[in-house]
């Protein structure tokens, strides 16, 4: 479990852990700007304090080996696909008031979806590892599939389709990266392409019966926003105008007792949609220097895997850069209204102990695999690293 002594600690990801940090700085500002006035120093304590947490759990993550932590996948899942489906479930459930049952009571308001994914990441791994000779199967895709399939299923009946929107895609990298053969990548991407492509049409229709209702009017508000301007896209448009305030700068310093949009006309402010407080109040430049250390972790957990030393380093690196680029494009993506309205938090920036903890633990786990990687690189990750069987 702990095998110090084996870690090559010059290797150490010194530089990501470093901008971890100031993105956790970060957080707590933009968590005190989001709140109400009377709540900002609560919530710059609770952020606080659960950005330290965090990091200390990164840290703990950090130092057990990852193959040790992948022997108990089949526990992980287990208990996180009964965490998943007990959600909507009274006395453990509970839906905030939202409407959506996507939170466990256990002393404190706990978001299994969140650590799903990375438990998802963990038996993927696991299980194309043990495939690896079978790549060239579908019926590996296919079990692979199922495998998402189940707990996918119970975070969507919670009303949580972006986060199941994220299993989707982290498999969908996952699978790619693993080595499944061509063929079959062809032979599915013919049948999803025209599929999706007629879902989307089909959602669009007034009778549909595949999403609930509030679902069919942020799809139609995002296709045409003035029409919902006082409804569906209410928040989204004065997302944006909240955002293109801030102009350059942002007023956090160069205007500090100007008048604020965000917390008037936009709700969530302190998770989904704290990309527009972060715009406000940090203006263009501000927003660019955020979204590149974003990018930087993402970039360092694909150096990570390209200079892991095994199949398993190499896959679960991939599924943490998948899981951290498609909640980053999703939650910036709503806030500017390039994407329908949908709450995904922001990594290490939203509030949120269960999202902190989640990216905490993929983190943690992206230095492990640094510290036992066999060789440094400067190059990102390519499929020409490894044949069709996962052989290096």
């Amino acid at each position: 479990m702990f095998q110090f002594k084996q870690y090559d600690w010059k290797k150490l990801n010194v530089s990501l852990v470093i901008v971890i940090m100031i993105l956790c700085l970060c957080s707590t500002v933009l968590v005190r700007c989001a709140a109400p006035v009377q709540f900002k120093s609560s919530y710059f304590k609770g952020q606080f304090v659960t950005m330290a947490a965090g990091l200390l759990v990164m840290a703990m993550v950090s130092l057990i080996d990852y193959h040790f932590i992948c022997r108990f996948v089949p526990v992980y899942y287990v208990i996180g696909t009964i965490m998943v489906f007990a959600t909507k479930h009274k006395p453990f459930g509970t839906d905030l008031g939202t409407g959506s049952w996507r939170w466990l009571k256990i002393g404190v308001n706990f978001q299994p979806s969140e650590i799903v994914k990375i438990i998802l990441i963990l038996t993927l791994t696991v299980y194309f590892e043990r495939r690896r000779d079978k790549m060239d199967r579908f019926t590996t895709f296919f079990l692979g599939g199922i495998i998402m399939a189940l707990p996918t299923f119970f975070i969507m009946i919670q009303s949580d389709l972006s986060s199941s929107l994220v299993m989707i895609f982290i498999f969908a990298m996952m699978v790619f990266a693993a080595g499944l053969d061509y063929k079959i990548v062809g032979t599915v991407l013919t049948v999803i392409v025209p599929l999706v492509a007629a879902m989307f049409w089909y959602i669009q229709q007034p009778g549909q019966k595949l999403l609930r209702g509030y679902q069919y009017k942020r799809i139609a508000a995002w296709l045409d926003p003035e029409s919902y301007k006082l409804g569906e896209a209410y928040q989204q448009l004065h997302s944006i105008q909240a955002i293109g305030s801030g102009q350059l700068l942002g007023k956090l310093f160069t205007d500090p007792a100007a008048e604020r949009h965000y917390p008037f006309y936009v709700d969530v402010t302190e998770s989904d949609f704290i990309f527009t407080v972060m715009g406000e109040e940090l203006g263009f430049i501000g927003c660019c220097v955020i979204l590149a250390l974003l990018a930087i972790v993402i970039i360092k957990c694909l150096r990570t895997a390209k200079a892991a030393k095994d199949f398993q380093g190499r896959i679960i690196a991939m599924g943490i850069a998948s899981m951290f680029m498609f909640q980053v494009f999703a939650n910036v993506g709503v806030a500017t209204l390039l994407l329908p309205n949908t709450g995904l938090p922001l990594p290490f920036i939203s509030r949120g102990l269960s999202s902190a903890l989640s990216s905490m633990i993929g983190i943690g786990i992206i230095l492990n695999i640094g510290l036992q990687s066999r060789y440094g690189s400067r190059s990102g990750f390519s499929m020409s690293d490894y044949d069709q069987r996962g052989n290096f």
